[in-house]
């Protein structure tokens, strides 16, 4: 009798250390289908064919690949021009892009996974799980002649909720719109996507906790390092590497099989080249602050902000998690109440990039004003994208998932991007 009570309990302890659990609820994986049988109109979407010709045609882009779902069912998969220009490699659908930003929308869902396993709550301090940032100072003056600085004490602590929404007054390095952070971060070694020096999250992370602030923290949104910070906040509170995290609660359960910060041997060679034009032809994108081959080493930096490559099915994997309320395949990540307050207005107006639009717990998320422009989705459509010319949304209201992967740096007539979400739309036909 003592050995079962035993047994239960361990079984018991162990279902409790699962951040994804089994759900009564069991929607079917993605598998692909006629589009007419989705409500959407073959001839109409065969303009986004029209449309992604055009740009490989025209130089404007080397290749995309763009997925589209609605209703759990792809409807339309396909690639376009070449991975690699210089090696003469055409694209393929399954083929392995550097998602970088797209890493956040990721490392966010794993934050609130364990929020829902009470490990912490969102208003709380992050000082409490990482005591380098107990009190924070907010940048004062700066000497541009010797990079010092002076700072004042910010009004009050970072919170983990100020982490998610990008409103801490962390800043983002290199990318930074603030030339002095820029050069602040550098100066203190910083890594801002990937390193080959052996360095890890949490290294990065501490040295970040003894920075100036942009800002007091909630008092604007300022894009920043802040879901970096929220990595290594999963490895804190979970006691798992980052990596290994992801893999066992979030892309296993999805079946997000190609997501890898660093690639195994036997995916590399699907790996799609970053691009850039140079002389009217398509050009492999040199060793700069990053070296582009990155994800084919065997690094120890997990970046939570920017590190992860993924396919456009794994990431739609992902999304329809979202469409579907928390679960898919019958594995529950998020109760519906968490995708819900995710999927809400965090930051009030404070997010200025786009007045029809505010931003939740890992989205940018469409509101009533941006519906009425058109073209964008319902109210609740949520998106991101990532700098190598990735990004993607999902409409609840329509249960319509898009995707669109690129690997380009440099290009200035490229508007496939700006135009993805109108062809999507306008080929309903419903």
């Amino acid at each position: 009798m003592k050995k079962l009570l035993f047994l239960v309990c361990l079984i018991i302890s162990i279902s409790f250390l699962q951040a994804q659990t089994k759900s009564a609820k069991n929607s079917p994986a993605l598998t692909e289908a006629m589009p007419e049988s989705q409500g959407f109109s073959p001839e109409r979407l065969a303009r986004v064919d029209g449309m992604l010709q055009s740009a490989v045609a025209d130089s404007d882009i080397p290749g995309a690949v763009m997925l589209v779902a609605r209703k759990g069912k792809i409807v339309y998969w396909k690639a376009f021009g070449m991975a690699d220009n210089q090696a003469k490699r055409p694209l393929k659908r399954d083929d392995i892009f550097r998602i970088a930003s797209q890493t956040k929308a990721i490392t966010s869902t794993a934050v609130m996974m364990l929020w829902e396993q009470g490990k912490f709550q969102l208003d709380e301090p992050i000082s409490k799980y990482i005591p380098e940032f107990k009190n924070p100072q907010v940048l004062k003056d700066f000497k541009y002649s010797d990079t010092t600085w002076t700072t004042e004490p910010a009004k009050s602590e970072i919170t983990i909720r100020h982490l998610i929404t990008h409103t801490s007054g962390l800043g983002y390095g290199v990318i930074d719109g603030d030339e002095r952070f820029k050069m602040i971060y550098q100066k203190a070694g910083i890594t801002d996507l990937y390193s080959d020096k052996g360095v890890t999250i949490g290294e990065s992370v501490k040295k970040l906790a003894k920075l100036p602030l942009h800002h007091n923290p909630g008092e604007k949104y300022t894009y920043s390092e802040g879901i970096d910070v929220l990595g290594y906040l999963v490895e804190v509170v979970s006691g798992e590497p980052l990596d290994q995290f992801f893999r066992k609660h979030i892309f296993e359960p999805l079946g997000m099989n190609d997501t890898y910060f660093y690639l195994p041997s036997d995916k590399a060679s699907r790996l799609v080249a970053v691009q850039k034009p140079e002389n009217g032809q398509w050009k492999r994108y040199p060793v700069t602050f990053y070296d582009p081959d990155y994800p084919l080493s065997k690094g120890t930096f997990f970046s939570g902000g920017a590190g992860l490559s993924s396919t456009a099915k794994d990431y739609a994997n992902f999304l329809q998690m979202y469409l579907n309320g928390g679960e898919l395949n019958g594995k529950r990540l998020l109760s519906r109440t968490t995708i819900d307050a995710i999927l809400s207005n965090q930051v009030g107006d404070l997010f200025a990039w786009d007045n029809g639009k505010g931003f939740g717990l890992a989205f940018g998320v469409l509101n009533e004003k941006g519906e009425a422009k058109g073209g964008n989705g319902s109210a609740g459509t949520f998106d991101w994208g990532g700098y190598f010319n990735t990004s993607y949304f999902a409409d609840p209201q329509e249960q319509i998932i898009g995707i669109l992967m690129k690997q380009t740096q440099g290009t200035v007539s490229d508007e496939t991007g700006s135009y993805m979400r109108q062809m999507i739309y306008q080929a309903l036909d419903d």
